[in-house]
């Protein structure tokens, strides 16, 4: 089932949470909600259920507004980040709970709910467990409950707040990956909450970034980290190097070192550049190329690279990170290196210029 978010509006007292948010999710995609804390994605994904409903706009799933349509009627399914989990009820009758609440004309017979239970149990591979309680399991295992229970009403819409956010680093990627693998075989509309870079890089088909109650820009995972839309988004996205600099003419000056940026830009004297670790190339020698000196702070090695903190040696005071590739000798603490802009971007304030590669004009 499709979503179709027109111009929506939420304030909570004067404070405004969300701003003329217009989305369209199409059927069968899973979508992840991604920003800092106070970015608005919980109350958008809260619209979406019917638990808060907007000052203005419109909600539709597939072409139908639901604007006014209570919770229980949407057909939704909400997986929440702390479970919710009935703590006096069995892993079994946890998941049957929303089928034994129906109205008697729609409540399945119990043998087809025990049927459904049990495959649902099978599905989340904890057949096993069904009659334990929920003080009895790990937290991967709660949240598996807490996703059979929202599938077991057949949703046609899963929503899912920070769903992996209790639960430590190995078992969160555990559950993505299968999570993903289960979107897969049921082909069912999801929107996931996140603050987690890779979890919505890894388990999205599209990624939603969201600041302060806006959406600053909608993409493939691939999209969004190649081709940022906004500053934000450059920042808010992987790690990232700030240079201070200037620009005089056509040229663009950090310290006493200069390239030619290939056009004049009409916004002359200080500007912000912006590289990721892996796109400043990096050499053991001075050259057109690579005429930065900077002195290695510390060295991880990651797998096929090392991950380089260097320190600029009089152009700039902050340490940069850099990406050495593998092939090459491991550099070590206190090594001079050199370095050179490969492909950069360039902002006045949160203006961007036009991307430029230096490499290429230097």
């Amino acid at each position: 089932m499709s979503i179709e978010i027109n111009y929506i509006n939420k304030s909570f007292d004067r404070t405004k949470v969300l701003n003329d948010i217009t989305l369209d999710i199409p059927s069968g995609q899973m979508v992840a909600l991604l920003g800092p804390s106070g970015s608005g994605k919980t109350t958008l994904l809260r619209i979406i259920a019917g638990l808060e409903h907007q000052n203005s706009g419109q909600l539709s799933f597939h072409g139908k507004d639901v604007s006014r349509l209570h919770a229980r009627d949407r057909q939704v399914g909400f997986v929440f980040q702390h479970y919710a989990l009935f703590r006096h009820m069995t892993v079994f009758d946890n998941i049957a709970f929303g089928l034994t609440v129906l109205p008697r004309r729609e409540r399945p017979s119990a043998a087809v709910i025990k049927q459904k239970v049990t495959q649902l149990l099978e599905m989340v591979q904890l057949g096993h467990l069904a009659s334990r309680y929920p003080a009895q399991l790990s937290g991967g295992q709660k949240q598996r409950v807490a996703l059979a229970r929202a599938l077991a009403v057949e949703p046609q819409i899963l929503l899912l707040d920070e769903p992996f956010g209790a639960l430590d680093a190995q078992v969160r990627k555990e559950l993505r990956r299968w999570l993903r693998q289960l979107h897969e075989e049921l082909k069912f509309t999801s929107v996931f909450v996140t603050h987690d870079q890779e979890e919505a890089m890894e388990v999205a088909d599209r990624v939603v970034v969201m600041s302060q109650g806006n959406i600053e820009q909608v993409g493939t995972p691939d999209d969004v980290w190649r081709d940022p839309a906004t500053r934000f988004v450059l920042e808010f996205l992987g790690e990232v190097n700030r240079f201070d600099g200037e620009i005089h003419g056509s040229q663009f000056h950090v310290g006493a070192h200069h390239w030619p940026l290939g056009y004049a830009p009409a916004h002359q004297g200080k500007i912000e550049l912006f590289l990721r670790p892996w796109e400043i190339d990096v050499s053991r020698q001075s050259s057109l190329e690579t005429p930065l000196p900077v002195q290695v702070l510390e060295v991880s090695p990651r797998g096929h690279f090392w991950q380089v903190v260097a320190q600029p040696a009089g152009w700039h005071l902050d340490p940069i990170t850099l990406v050495v590739e593998g092939d090459n000798v491991a550099p070590i603490r206190g090594e001079r290196l050199f370095v050179g802009l490969q492909q950069a971007r360039l902002y006045n304030g949160d203006v961007p210029l036009r991307a430029v590669a230096f490499a290429e004009s230097a």
